[in-house]
C-alpha cells in the first residue's frame, strides 16, 4: 500500500468510554495520537517513514479525555446515502457497486423535494429511468424502506459497515457474534 493511500484509510474514533463516535483518516488519527489527544488501541499492518521516525498506522483510537457528542450529523453524500441504503436499490431490491447506483430524490425536485436524507434514496439506473419525474405513487413503485434521517442509529450502522472491511473494528462496533 502507498505512502498516501495508508494515509486515507479509515480509522476508527473512540470516545475516552471506549464508544465509537466517528471515523477519520488515519491522517487525522496520526495527528491526533502525536498531540496526546488520543492513543492508539489497535495497529494497522502498515507503517508511515519520515527521515526520523518510523510510525504506525491506527487501525482504532481512543480520545483520552471524554467528550460530549452532540447531536450527531454526518454529511450529507452519496457515499453515506448508498451506505445507509445498503448499496441497495430501494425500488427493485438489487444490490449493486458503487458506480451502477444512483440517488433518486423521493418527491423530484422538479416539484420542490428536497436534497435531504428524507428525500434521497438509493436507485438503480433502470428503476430512476422509469420513475423520471414522478412520485413512487404515481408510478407505482414501493420503496424497499422509508429514506430516514440521519439519526445516531444511522450513524453506528455506517460505522458498522465501514468496519465490515477490518477485523480489529470487530469488538468495539458488533455487540453480538
Amino acid at each position: 500500500m502507498a505512502g498516501s493511500d495508508r494515509l486515507h484509510r479509515p480509522v476508527l474514533v473512540l470516545n475516552a468510554s471506549y464508544e465509537p463516535i466517528n471515523i477519520c483518516a488515519a491522517r487525522r488519527a496520526l495527528v491526533l495520537v502525536l498531540k496526546g489527544v488520543a492513543s492508539a488501541e489497535e495497529l494497522a499492518p502498515s507503517q508511515i517513514h519520515s527521515a526520523k521516525r518510523c510510525l504506525n498506522v491506527p487501525s482504532v483510537i481512543r480520545l483520552l479525555e471524554y467528550r460530549r457528542i452532540p447531536h450527531q450529523t454526518r454529511a450529507l453524500s452519496r457515499k453515506n446515502i448508498l451506505m445507509r441504503d445498503r448499496y441497495t436499490c430501494q425500488y427493485c431490491h438489487k444490490s449493486l457497486p458503487s458506480g451502477e447506483m444512483t440517488l433518486d430524490h423521493v418527491i423530484p425536485r422538479s416539484r420542490s423535494g428536497e436534497t435531504t436524507w428524507e428525500n434521497l434514496v438509493a436507485c438503480c439506473h433502470s428503476c430512476n429511468n422509469r420513475k423520471g419525474n414522478r412520485t413512487p405513487e404515481e408510478i407505482g413503485m414501493k420503496l424497499l424502506r422509508p429514506p430516514r434521517p440521519f439519526s445516531l442509529h444511522t450513524s453506528r450502522h455506517l460505522m458498522r459497515l465501514l468496519g465490515r472491511s477490518d477485523d480489529q473494528w470487530r469488538k468495539y462496533l458488533f455487540y453480538s457474534d
